[in-house]
């Protein structure tokens, strides 16, 4: 008598089993290739092993009543991927492509964060730094489930969507976002958000480091640095980490 197999894992990471048999072969995903133009070489990279990860486009650092704004930031630069990240994340979610959104969220008691980090968001010890509340509408500066830390209301959010909190500028440290990536069997990462000089690149450095395919989507991404710190990061992102396309070439590979 043959006894049903049950799955455990998240497919496709995953096994079949029953009281006598676990079936690790975890059966492959038909390939879904593409072919994407970057700056500096043209790829051939499969769908089903690609994600895009949006970084930060979250209250404190998009809206103009966030945290940069009320340290004399002008915030319009990072507003500028929202546009071409509402255009290409529903062609993306159609291709099967997940979307993680990678938000800077602390825990209520700072109980992970440094004194080094808290430094940089308030180097006097007197201003508003992390889970301070914002003068504007009392929000915690970077908290976990705070408006502070949530989405800007122009990019959708999909119920099927992944949301990670990180608590540094790299995304990897300290957060679940490998883990998670390798039980989806992703190997090829896209990268937006802000600041393009600062969270995106430490996250795809450190998605580099970790073995990934890392490309940067250079108009889904910008900062409120000055503009030799954007240029130098695509500079290095094509010298050493990988490669930098737009999201026209991405919508017209999907195309295709």
């Amino acid at each position: 008598m043959n006894r049903p197999l049950h799955t455990l894992g998240v497919p496709p990471n995953a096994w079949a089993v029953n009281d006598a048999i676990a079936d690790l072969t975890r059966p492959p995903q038909t390939p879904v290739p593409i072919t994407l133009a970057t700056e500096t070489k043209t790829l051939r990279l499969d769908l089903t092993k690609t994600a895009i990860l949006v970084i930060d486009m979250q209250n404190d650092f998009c809206h103009p009543d966030g945290w940069l704004a009320h340290i004399g930031v002008d915030v319009s630069p990072a507003r500028e991927p929202i546009n071409p990240l509402k255009t290409l994340l529903p062609k993306l979610r159609t291709a099967n492509v997940p979307v993680l959104w990678v938000n800077w969220g602390n825990r209520p008691d700072l109980l992970n964060i440094s004194p080094g980090l808290r430094h940089v968001y308030n180097p006097t010890g007197e201003g508003v730094g992390l889970g301070d509340p914002l003068p504007k509408n009392g929000a915690p500066v970077l908290m976990a489930g705070s408006w502070a830390a949530a989405v800007v209301d122009e990019l959708e959010q999909k119920p099927e969507d992944i949301r990670i909190d990180k608590y540094r500028m790299s995304a990897f440290w300290d957060t679940p976002l490998d883990s998670i990536l390798r039980n989806l069997s992703k190997t090829t990462l896209f990268f937006a958000g802000v600041n393009i000089d600062q969270c995106v690149l430490a996250t795809l450095l450190d998605a580099n480091f970790l073995g990934y395919d890392c490309i940067l989507v250079k108009d889904c991404a910008a900062t409120t640095s000055p503009d030799y710190c954007f240029k130098a990061t695509i500079y290095n992102v094509n010298q050493c980490f990988g490669f930098v396309t737009d999201s026209s070439s991405i919508l017209s590979s999907l195309a295709l």
